[in-house]
């Protein structure tokens, strides 16, 4: 397709999500009102969550995504690791040259310069509420750092190809005329141009379009994508490149099978409960101030002025009056012992709030010091259960996709230099990932090796032909590996193998000088 084919393309995909954006704006409206300007445009300064009578709902997301930035991205630790698709045996030059890149790819991901805090901050907001986020990566303009950016989900749109992967992706962008002419020079529109000086601060409608090469009509050679730059509002296709990978990252949560766009379970589910919540929340309010200053029934002409139902305010009557006819002002009888029941109503409200955004799902383990080991592993092994379902997905489509854009970036780039081992060149890269619930999986091949000890120990006490059994060096070095040991304090395979080599020359050479000193006591 054209340029035109596709721009035709592009607004069919616009129309085709207003009504999600409808569904997104009532979901941010109940649990993201800083989100809440898919369908409206705030006005600076607006007040986001006015039509709330809790902030509840805005607290659970809110935990539900700061869970997913701590389990997916610690920030305490290095929590992705590098390694070869298909292949679970690595050298030792290779892993170490794997894990130089892994702290130089995170020192570089956690520049203050490319705000990947920020922004993944931002998106796993946008995961939690909506169930995916779009992000991009690219070098910063003076192109000697990354730069993270987080887009709206409402200015963003795409299409699928038959593997289920991005064909299209087209982003809404409003860029000054300053900005346009500093990004692009002479190749924006003659208009742009013109008004530039006059008008520096004025915005330019335009779109940034991600689309695979193969059906772009473009002259791409080995590429897979093309960038296009385009300016709708004075119809100027300002830019289009061939790329060999993609800028944006869209993580998704749970997509229907008939839809290119995914959603969240967590606010689907939890969006009758919070509707109802807030009104429950409503009529309380509303109940416990009628308990505190109750309406009042007044006797016509027998209260002189208004009615000062505040803090030592004084009501004056009608001298006249007669109060044995009965007070001037007396309150209304209420019913109250219905707030009760109403206050059991919100906590089982707020219970499957909370079960619908995974919170009681994602507490780790404690050890009071009262439990045995065995109690602590099946307690963990509960979690795991319960957690693992949740984090999985998220990995490959959250953590993998922005790890691997991230990776192709730095090595176009030569941020690793160009001493990549021989057994590396041509491989795959591909990245695992530690997190609590990792280290809580991880963790279990230890234990596993110490109880096979002591199991192998026991049955060698009647046969010692058990210990022919445990390849005990592997075990070790898997054991290890759980434990997140670096590859310098281990020894490559060759190594071991010399150092064991080494070992039972020395054992057979001893044995030999026993030999000759038992020999000269026997001649003695």
């Amino acid at each position: 397709m054209n340029i035109k084919h596709l721009i035709g393309l592009v607004d069919k995909l616009y129309s085709d999500k207003l009504r999600l954006d409808l569904l997104r704006q009532e979901i941010a409206e109940n649990f993201y009102p800083q989100r809440a300007d898919f369908t409206r445009t705030r006005i600076m300064g607006e007040e986001f969550s006015d039509n709330l009578s809790t902030s509840y709902t805005i607290l659970i997301r809110r935990e539900l995504a700061d869970q997913i930035g701590s389990m997916l991205r610690p920030e305490t630790k290095q929590w992705f690791k590098a390694g070869i698709k298909f292949s679970d045996k690595v050298d030792n030059e290779s892993k170490r040259f794997l894990e130089f890149t892994e702290k130089t790819q995170r020192k570089i991901m956690y520049d203050p310069v490319a705000m990947l805090a920020q922004v993944a901050k931002q998106a796993d907001n946008d995961f939690a509420a909506f169930g995916e986020a779009v992000l991009s990566v690219r070098l910063n303009k003076n192109r000697d750092a990354l730069l993270y950016r987080s887009w709206h989900l409402r200015d963003v749109v795409w299409s699928e190809n038959e593997e289920g992967q991005h064909a299209i992706v087209a982003r809404k962008w409003k860029p000054t005329n300053r900005d346009l002419v500093t990004i692009f020079g002479d190749k924006v529109s003659a208009r742009v141009s013109d008004r530039v000086d006059k008008h520096p601060f004025e915005r330019v409608d335009c779109l940034h379009i991600e689309v695979e090469s193969n059906i772009y009509d473009i002259k791409s050679g080995k590429m897979q994508f093309v960038s296009i730059y385009y300016d709708r509002q004075n119809s100027h296709l300002i830019e289009e490149t061939a790329t060999r990978r993609r800028e944006y990252i869209i993580p998704q949560w749970e997509k229907p099978c008939d839809s290119q766009y995914a959603y969240s379970p967590s606010t689907i589910t939890a969006l009758a409960d919070a509707r109802m919540i807030q009104a429950m929340t409503y009529t309380l309010l509303e109940a416990g101030e009628k308990s505190t200053n109750p309406p009042l029934i007044a006797t016509k002409g027998a209260v002189s002025g208004d009615i000062a139902i505040y803090a030592g305010g004084i009501s004056w009557l009608n001298e006249e009056y007669d109060e044995r006819l009965g007070s001037a002002l007396r309150p209304i009888p209420q019913d109250y012992s219905g707030i009760p029941n109403g206050m059991e109503m919100i906590r089982d409200a707020r219970d499957l709030l909370a079960q619908a955004f995974y919170l009681n799902k994602l507490t780790l383990p404690v050890n009071n010091g009262d439990m045995t080991a065995y109690e602590v592993s099946k307690r963990v092994d509960e979690y795991i259960r319960g957690a693992l379902p949740l984090f999985a997905p998220m990995e490959p489509s959250y953590n993998g996709r922005l790890c691997s854009a991230t990776f192709d970036l730095l090595i176009d780039n030569g941020a690793f230099g160009a001493d990549i081992p021989e057994s590396l060149q041509g491989r795959e890269i591909e990245f695992t990932f530690e997190s609590p619930l990792h280290d809580s999986i991880e963790a279990q091949k230890s234990q596993i090796f110490i109880q096979s000890g002591e199991l192998i120990r026991a049955a060698a006490e009647l046969d010692p032909g058990a210990l022919a059994v445990p390849d005990t060096i592997n075990g070790l070095r898997d054991a290890l590996a759980s434990l997140g040991a670096p590859a310098s304090w281990v020894n490559s395979r060759e190594t071991v193998e010399q150092k064991v080599k080494e070992q039972q020359q020395k054992i057979e050479r001893q044995e030999a000088l026993d030999q000759i000193e038992q020999g000269v006591k026997v001649v003695g």
